[in-house]
């Protein structure tokens, strides 16, 4: 990895009037956060990377600091972020943190049709930068942080506004700096919503639909076995056993095979320590009346097209394509096939459906103008 900028780490209340002073003397400021959702039943927001002029702070948020102080100053600032999307709905759910205003670098490079938008791919790119990215998977939650850990962290915003002055020039070249700045608005708009959280119909894993009555009750059983077990080790659910292994012993309840060769023969060394608790699971499932399930109610969107609307579709679908290629874009960044669905069911809701200058493309092809 490259040799990294200089920083402070911020761990004592003592550290924090010089931060305080440095976002002071600026209107912008670079964002970063490290989670620890890899290690963790419930996600904390570990570090947070800032940078303010020419100065990089680290700021400890599992540190005992009074930061009541910060967050309205960071609010008052215009943020340059890379895939900030997750790191807004972090800072909501923390402490209902929402920026003025925004400019994300991964957004900019997907308007800009760039192949390889990740941070260390444009870093590498444009700067010759090299990120080590071992660390996007470290545990962010251990203390003391490796050194290098904080390097790779203050890389991080190091150069976002540099990368933000490039890709900026390119977007006015084309004049799409306007698009960027609606979808950053959306992100800022959105992130309030946090993460959707578990309802009664979560333990319905890819795959689950092709389960008939008895593989989907002993699935109900096991995923909810999972997630208490997640929630007593506070660790990630997929830490406990993966959406393959729940799969393979429902599937296995679905042909019919008794409980124990379901057991036996589908369950690996690894699970022993939790073997009885499970065997519990699998026998609760065996022995639930499927008809007992908690049942997905039918939701209107969920309903077929009609064969007049797919026909709608098919050309609304086709002049997208053929705008995106004119304009050199991912045809998903002017309107997503879920989107398309709604606009093909309801033409009118197209401004609430996309982003105005979405809307505006679309609405100028021959199918929406029929």
């Amino acid at each position: 990895m490259n040799s990294a900028p200089s920083y402070e780490l911020v761990t004592t209340p003592a550290q924090l009037p010089p931060l305080f002073a440095a976002l002071d003397r600026v209107d912008e400021i670079a964002l970063d956060t490290e989670a620890d959702n890899l290690f963790r039943y419930r996600t904390a927001v570990c570090l947070l990377q800032i940078r303010a002029g020419t100065e990089i702070f680290l700021v400890d948020l599992l540190a005992d600091l009074p930061l009541g102080e910060l967050w309205p100053r960071l609010a008052q600032k215009h943020l340059v972020m890379h895939g900030s999307d997750y790191d807004l709905r972090l800072l909501h759910g923390l402490c209902e943190f929402r920026p003025r205003s925004l400019f994300d670098t991964m957004f900019a490079a997907q308007l800009l049709n760039i192949p390889r938008f990740g941070l260390a791919a444009l870093l590498e790119q444009n700067f010759g930068i090299k990120l080590d990215k071992d660390h996007q998977k470290a545990n962010w939650s251990q203390r003391p942080l490796d050194r290098d850990m904080l390097d790779y962290a203050a890389l991080d915003v190091h150069h976002l506004p540099a990368l933000r002055d490039k890709l900026t020039a390119e977007l006015e070249r084309l004049g799409r700096l306007d698009w960027l700045k609606q979808k950053c608005q959306w992100q800022i708009d959105v992130a309030r919503d946090g993460f959707a959280g578990p309802d009664e119909n979560s333990w319905r894993i890819g795959g689950s639909e092709k389960l008939g009555g008895r593989g989907l009750a002993v699935l109900y059983h096991l995923w909810h076995w999972r997630e208490r077990w997640a929630e007593k080790l506070d660790t990630p659910p997929f830490k406990v056993t993966g959406n393959e292994m729940l799969m393979r012993i429902a599937r296995a309840a679905d042909d019919g095979l008794p409980l124990q060769d379901v057991l036996h023969v589908h369950l690996g060394r690894r699970h022993d320590r939790l073997f009885a608790s499970l065997t519990e699971a699998v026998g609760r499932g065996f022995s639930m009346d499927p008809r007992s399930l908690p049942r997905r109610e039918r939701r209107r969107e969920f309903a077929p097209l009609t064969p007049e609307e797919l026909a709608r579709q098919d050309r609304i679908k086709n002049d997208r394509d053929r705008l995106a290629q004119s304009l050199n874009l991912d045809p998903t960044i002017i309107a997503t096939r879920s989107q398309l669905v709604l606009i093909t069911r309801n033409p009118a809701s197209i401004a609430e459906v996309l982003l105005p200058w979405q809307a505006e493309l679309l609405r100028g092809t021959p199918a929406l103008q029929a």
